[in-house]
């Protein structure tokens, strides 16, 4: 258990540079329901490892019941039931791995800590309960922490108490390189003979875990693995890329899943970056197979924050664009989305005024309205630019209007 031990004192000095502000745990050991994702509700929780001859290792851990009923709002928009279980003396998948990381340095009884349980549901449900988590991280505005507890496989060696499979040893190596890879997608291809064969307890919170990071740029690390007893250990460590977090298509990928499972718009997080707390015009375009798919945009801010005029026009450039059908939640992961967030426009007097590789246009005569995107492929001149913006708008030719010239930031999805 040495290198077990040691990784865990190492990802604690991760997990504490981090500074999360509250835990998600999920333990295998804990409440068990066939029908539902057991979460428990309860201000104050602390266990021990008497039973394994250790009373003195002994973990106090703080709650709050209102991220308990976060988790089971979002749970319920996702179709994923939950069930509220009151506190219980924390089982050993709960207090080992936390002595490990507090030996580490990350403070584990300061952090508000919301331990869930064992739900016995379909795969991709679990998947989708670690989607409610994250969105339940994001309606409370906190920074979250994910802990997946539970062992590999029990039957790794004949030696051990539960004896040989060779189920046991392969099921470690797939989970092991699908971690180290974040393959997530990889963990519901498994053969199901594979998992029972195995006798693992830490799949299902596994499933967990990566629903919560789906769709997100992620890196991994395998810390260690080791197969003492028979059993398999391994330490993770996944973290969400933040190269970039002003990242506006990811934030309307999330809007659309969001959108699309649900049927309601991401809500504002409690606190915004002054980037998207400031309002803006935005277009949100989606291409499927090279071809648009839909496009919808405001010049000028609707909303109060450009957090939520992305929100709002990616939805509706999904579900209200008149050029096409609504989006089919089936379609999204084949579309690719850009967004152009708009400066101010100023008013220009003449065409000498305008570059389309540089500037988008609007023409204006009375309540008929115009514009043109910039640095469109096929579009070189300002003349070409403008009487586009001038059919769109349906301004005969002749007509007195108004120019208008405005910076784009266009953001490409990253693949």
């Amino acid at each position: 258990m040495a290198q077990t031990w040691s990784a865990l004192k190492a990802l604690g000095r991760k997990i504490a540079a981090l500074r999360p502000e509250v835990v998600f745990f999920l333990t295998p050991h804990g409440p068990v329901r066939w029908e539902a994702v057991p979460v428990v509700r309860a201000a104050r929780l602390e266990g021990n490892l008497g039973r394994f001859g250790a009373p003195e290792a002994h973990i106090v851990l703080r709650s709050d019941p209102t991220f308990a009923e976060a988790v089971a709002a979002a749970a319920e928009a996702q179709g994923v039931p939950t069930a509220f279980e009151a506190a219980y003396p924390l089982d050993h998948a709960v207090v080992a791995p936390l002595l490990g990381l507090r030996a580490g340095g990350f403070p584990v009884e300061d952090v508000p800590t919301l331990v869930i349980g064992l739900g016995l549901l379909g795969w991709r449900r679990l998947m989708r309960f670690g989607r409610a988590l994250r969105a339940a991280a994001h309606d409370l505005g906190k920074r979250a922490l994910v802990v997946a507890s539970g062992d590999l496989s029990h039957r790794l060696s004949a030696e051990g108490p539960y004896g040989y499979a060779p189920e046991g040893p392969e099921f470690d190596a797939r989970i092991r390189d699908i971690f180290a890879r974040a393959a997530a997608k990889e963990l519901l291809d498994l053969d199901r003979r594979l998992v029972e064969g195995a006798g693992e307890c830490g799949f299902r919170p596994l499933l967990v875990l990566f629903g919560a990071l789906e769709g997100l740029p992620v890196e991994t690390e395998v810390l260690s693995y080791e197969g003492p007893f028979g059993v398999g250990y391994l330490v993770g460590f996944a973290r969400v890329r933040e190269d970039d977090p002003f990242d506006p298509p990811r934030l309307a990928r999330r809007a659309l899943e969001h959108f699309l499972a649900t049927g309601e718009y991401l809500r504002v997080p409690r606190s915004l970056s002054p980037l998207l707390a400031r309002p803006r015009g935005v277009f949100v375009t989606l291409h499927k197979d090279d071809l648009l798919r839909g496009c919808v945009g405001t010049v000028e801010p609707t909303q109060p924050t450009l957090y939520e005029e992305i929100v709002r026009n990616a939805v509706a450039a999904a579900r209200e664009d008149p050029r096409f059908p609504p989006l089919r939640p089936e379609e999204l992961p084949d579309v690719r989305i850009s967004v152009d967030v708009l400066e101010p426009p100023e008013e220009v007097v003449s065409l000498e005024d305008l570059d389309p590789r540089t500037y988008g246009v609007v023409v204006e005569a009375g309540r008929r309205r115009g514009l043109l995107l910039p640095d469109l492929p096929g579009i070189d001149t300002p003349e070409e630019q403008v009487r586009i913006a001038l059919r769109k708008a349906g301004i005969p030719p002749g007509t007195p209007y108004r120019l208008y010239r405005f910076r784009v930031r266009r953001f490409l999805e990253r693949p």
